[in-house]
């Protein structure tokens, strides 16, 4: 599953070298026009992938920009993806903010958000969504130098989401 066009998060060459017959490859369309044999879904799809029920859901910022005024990530690249598999929907946000997409999301059992200033949500912003859709397990990623700490004082009543924290190498 391969969320938009940035190269910490779309590697050609690194595909290539793992591509297989097997491989199933879930692209965006920029993506697909550099590099063949993928499926390209766009917000809003929908398909069984592997056996696998897969929805594109929009993933962009409102707010953060490049110098510009141009979006780090603008709406309607790039995607985000929901599984569903054995009574489990896992989400996966790729690069955004807290969009109102994200907000109306419903079930969600794991959710895997960005937190990488200033190219997706600060602590503030991924509260506010996960507050908003209430995934059972929350898992930040793509942090970098942001202080988790600030998240998890901000979750800290909120007992029904679990927030895990990969510990950083």
């Amino acid at each position: 599953m391969v969320t938009h066009e940035h190269f910490d998060h779309f590697d050609p060459q690194a595909l290539s070298s793992i591509h297989t017959d097997k491989t199933v490859l879930v692209l965006t369309e920029i993506c697909a026009q550099q590099i063949t044999g993928g499926i390209v879904m766009r917000n809003g799809d929908q398909q069984t992938v592997a056996g696998i029920l897969v929805a594109a859901v929009p993933a962009y910022n409102l707010l953060h920009k490049r110098p510009s005024g141009d979006p780090f990530h603008p709406q309607g690249c790039g995607n985000g993806y929901i599984l569903t598999f054995g009574g489990t929907r896992l989400y996966i946000a790729g690069d955004t903010e807290n969009i109102p997409e994200m907000k109306a999301l419903k079930e969600i059992d794991i959710a895997f958000l960005p937190m990488n200033l200033p190219y997706t949500m600060t602590p503030e912003m991924m509260a506010d969504a996960a507050k908003a859709f209430r995934p059972r397990i929350l898992i930040p990623y793509h942090y970098g130098d942001t202080d988790v700490r600030v998240l998890l004082a901000l979750l800290k009543s909120e007992n029904e989401i679990e927030v895990r924290i990969r510990k950083m190498a």
